[in-house]
């Protein structure tokens, strides 16, 4: 048997017409920037999520900067996040001239752990960015909590996360400004680069939406220091048709882990802890095990491809030297980093794919 990771061939023949069609419908218009589809898709998004304003734009990296751009984030000041996730919840940090502060993960959610965050706060501190990792948000209202008692912003990086419930609402529509991907291997993906930023501020909706071309309020009138950071028509064609399927593909990916979790129950390793408060939208099933190297090359060997999300956790990155972080300072994320290997995880995991990972782990 040889099993796909992601599925992304089998995913676009089953909405190909439609696809199809409205790529098609852009091109016979040939408006490939901030056409029509750029507006239905937000509509689409705001609906989806109940936040008050959706506005797309170049990737996920591109929406972490926008929202620190929005939120006036400087050369000096400090955000609080966490060290177990992909380098681009950190790197928009850097790339900003802004310093992140790094606090270890909870164990079992593999998210920012709450409980560490006050004691990093300073008077540089201007911001905390949780990241809904695998698809799962944070504590969320722990994190509140302590930037409402601090006068600090909320970031949500959920990146992985788009359409996963924390406490009745999308984490789309928590802190002040959330953002999301739609990399093609994304729960709700793309054909190329795509992203969101989300807020119920109209003043920094507003301003996102200035900053996103070049700054400008009007035809080559430039109220900001922007950047070109939008989603181009033909990638928000593709998600206007996925977004109409993305509820039955989200139910699909929760009942293929739901899966998951039943045939690895009594196998040794750890599988993933869903708190009940919350509704994960699983961008992976990332699974514990103390011999990563070894499984994941006899796992090859069987058809089964694994990956690692993430392999080394980003205070002991090179390219983070200067903040003079150690290994040993952030002993969970270390230790996950070395276990951590993610399973094929898509809506179209068959119950024999299942079945037969589970027989070979």
């Amino acid at each position: 048997m040889k099993i796909d990771f992601a599925n992304l061939q089998y995913q676009y023949q089953l909405y190909k017409e439609e696809i199809d069609a409205a790529m098609q419908a852009v091109l016979d218009k040939s408006n490939y920037i901030m056409g029509n589809e750029v507006r239905e898709l937000e509509d689409a998004l705001q609906e989806f999520t109940g936040a008050k304003h959706a506005i797309t734009c170049a990737s996920g990296t591109e929406a972490l900067i926008l929202a620190m751009m929005a939120l006036d984030i400087k050369p000096g000041d400090e955000i609080i996040t966490t060290p177990f996730t992909f380098i681009a919840t950190a790197e928009t940090i850097a790339f900003l001239g802004a310093k992140p502060v790094f606090v270890d993960i909870d164990e079992k959610t593999y998210n920012i752990d709450p409980s560490k965050i006050e004691v990093k706060i300073t008077e540089k501190t201007k911001a905390i960015i949780p990241v809904s990792l695998y698809g799962q948000p944070a504590d969320m209202d722990a994190i509140q909590s302590i930037a409402d008692k601090h006068n600090l912003k909320v970031i949500i990086d959920g990146a992985q996360s788009f359409g996963s419930i924390y406490k009745g609402k999308t984490d789309s529509n928590l802190g002040d400004i959330s953002t999301t991907s739609f990399f093609p291997a994304k729960p709700l993906g793309c054909f190329g680069d795509g992203g969101a930023v989300f807020t119920n501020s109209d003043e920094l909706a507003e301003k996102m939406k200035i900053l996103r071309v070049h700054g400008q309020n009007k035809r080559y009138h430039h109220k900001y220091i922007g950047v070109g950071g939008r989603m181009d028509t033909l990638q928000c064609a593709v998600v206007n048709v996925k977004l109409k399927h993305y509820t039955k593909d989200l139910l699909l990916r929760q009942e293929v882990a739901q899966k998951y979790t039943q045939a690895l129950k009594n196998k040794e390793l750890v599988t993933p802890f869903q708190n009940p408060d919350i509704t994960s939208a699983w961008a992976q099933y990332s699974v514990q095990v103390k011999n990563r190297d070894e499984l994941q090359a006899k796992l090859k060997e069987k058809g089964i491809p694994t990956a690692v999300h993430y392999p080394m956790p980003l205070h002991l990155q090179e390219c983070f030297e200067h903040l003079g972080y150690s290994k040993g300072d952030f002993p969970i994320a270390e230790r996950v980093s070395e276990e951590i290997m993610s399973l094929p995880m898509n809506s179209y995991v068959r119950d024999n794919e299942i079945e037969y990972i589970a027989t070979q782990l």
